[in-house]
């Protein structure tokens, strides 16, 4: 994998939690941008377009929660990857992030090999998205671009979240193909990433809700496909 072609933001208020992740993620070959808030971290991210943002939650001025929501809402940071950075653990400021539009969480004191580790899974299951030749996915009505992470029915535009977008693009890539729930969850989180039991089942019955997609078949046992 060669990390030198990858753009690392973090964005953290304390100057030796930054200083710290610059050297170790620099020293494994990342091009890394720093920021000591929101505010600072969204002007970077308009005009370099990170592929990774570690994100404290706690800082003044914006808190990364509503920095995250603010990322998402550019047009350039679609595939941004962001990972939350936090003292507190509890699940309750874990959903908060999620529902932000976070990808990860990694809790403090960090360790940066570990870290560096999850940055290099992360930015490996992105590239996932990307194997395809074809940007362009259809099924029946409906056109699914991986690239600029739109969905159209009949021309109208569906919005889903992150996670939900790269579960139908995984099913669309191989109708009638039944996805284990393994897979799925190698595939869409990747290793080492402990999520709910019933996570893939709440995604799928949005995303139905969403859609209109009727025919994402639950198989038993085994996990999910849609039928051509």
């Amino acid at each position: 994998m060669d990390t030198s072609k990858y753009k690392i933001l973090i964005v953290d208020d304390e100057k030796d939690v930054r200083e710290i992740l610059e050297y170790n993620i620099s020293k494994a070959g990342y091009n890394v941008f720093t920021a000591e808030n929101g505010k600072i971290a969204l002007d970077i991210i308009k005009k370099e377009n990170p592929h990774l943002i570690i994100l404290d939650v706690m800082m003044p001025i914006i808190d990364g929660y509503e920095t995250c929501i603010e990322i998402r809402k550019l047009p350039n940071s679609k595939k941004s990857i962001v990972v939350f950075l936090s003292a507190r653990n509890d699940d309750h400021s874990q959903i908060i992030g999620f529902d932000a539009g976070g990808d990860d969480y990694v809790t403090k004191p960090v360790n940066p090999k570990v870290l560096l580790k999850r940055i290099k899974a992360l930015l490996k299951r992105n590239n996932f998205i990307e194997k395809d030749d074809d940007n362009i996915l259809t099924y029946k009505e409906y056109k699914l671009n991986k690239v600029e992470y739109t969905l159209l029915k009949n021309n109208t535009e569906i919005i889903l979240p992150k996670k939900q977008f790269e579960i139908l693009r995984l099913l669309f890539s191989q109708p009638n193909h039944v996805f284990s729930r393994d897979e799925i969850f190698e595939a869409i989180w990747g290793d080492g990433v402990i999520v709910g039991s019933r996570t893939i089942d709440v995604h799928i019955r949005k995303i139905r809700e969403k859609t209109g997609i009727e025919k994402i078949k639950t198989m038993k046992g085994i996990g999910y496909k849609l039928e051509q």
